[in-house]
């Protein structure tokens, strides 16, 4: 798996990723100079090539003159997802991606989870993107921190979380407004496809639905930005729960 740019390569150092090799256009650019001394703290191998090469290897074109091959991205299992909450000693705080097909969208979704303090997500073995080049590229080295993992069945999964008195939320534009639902507790979002939105089986087993204000002429918001509004009106209603 190839990872591309100055913050993701420097993150992967910081995280879990297996690095096994480095391109690097010699430059004297700090964060350049940074990504090479933590490479021989780890013996990880460096090759310095021309600008040439990066170019040919390159996947999104803007390597920024460093280039990472990485081992490929290590899944985690739901239950090590729900043992971080417990290690954190907070209430679960975990996202569910029902049908997220386009990768960049599932890369910017880590990142904000990441930020957001998020236990982890959950995404489908099928019909949905997995963590590739360029989710981790979006995911401007959040990849390396978040505990992703893979299921079989979404509906299943949502069972097991509700069974372990977790509530399970769905984000769909037919829901509640969001701004007077209480959002506190153990909580699971799920997050629906670009097309379709939270598939009707799966918004069934939630135990609500809760929608964004939309404004404007367009009547919904990209997967990733809906994701972000949702995971920070859950913050704030735990960072002030009595407002």
């Amino acid at each position: 798996m190839i990872v591309e740019g100055k913050n993701p390569v420097k993150e992967l150092f910081s995280g879990n990723a297996t690095v096994e090799k480095l391109y690097i256009v010699k430059s004297a650019d700090p964060q350049i100079a940074y990504i090479i001394s933590r490479a021989l703290e780890k013996k990880v191998k460096i090759i310095y090539a021309e600008k040439e090469l990066l170019n040919k290897l390159t996947v999104s074109g803007k390597h920024q003159g460093v280039l990472a091959v990485t081992t490929d991205f290590k899944y985690a299992e739901v239950s090590d997802i729900l043992n971080a909450a417990k290690i954190k000693q907070k209430p679960h705080f975990i996202i569910i991606l029902d049908g997220i097909e386009d990768p960049h969208n599932l890369g910017a979704i880590m990142r904000t989870a990441e930020c957001a303090g998020a236990d982890g997500i959950i995404i489908g073995k099928h019909r949905a993107a997995g963590v590739t080049d360029a989710a981790i590229k979006v995911s401007a080295g959040a990849s390396a921190h978040i505990l992703v993992a893979k299921v079989t069945n979404i509906n299943d999964t949502i069972r097991e979380l509700k069974d372990a008195f977790i509530n399970v939320v769905a984000a769909d534009t037919d829901g509640e407004p969001i701004y007077g639902s209480r959002l506190t507790g153990d909580i699971a979002v799920v997050i629906g496809g670009e097309g379709e939105g939270v598939k009707p089986l799966t918004k069934k087993l939630c135990d609500k639905t809760v929608s964004l204000p939309v404004f404007g002429k367009i009547n919904s918001l990209n997967a990733s930005v809906a994701c972000g509004a949702v995971l920070y009106e859950i913050i704030r209603q735990r960072e002030t729960p009595n407002k």
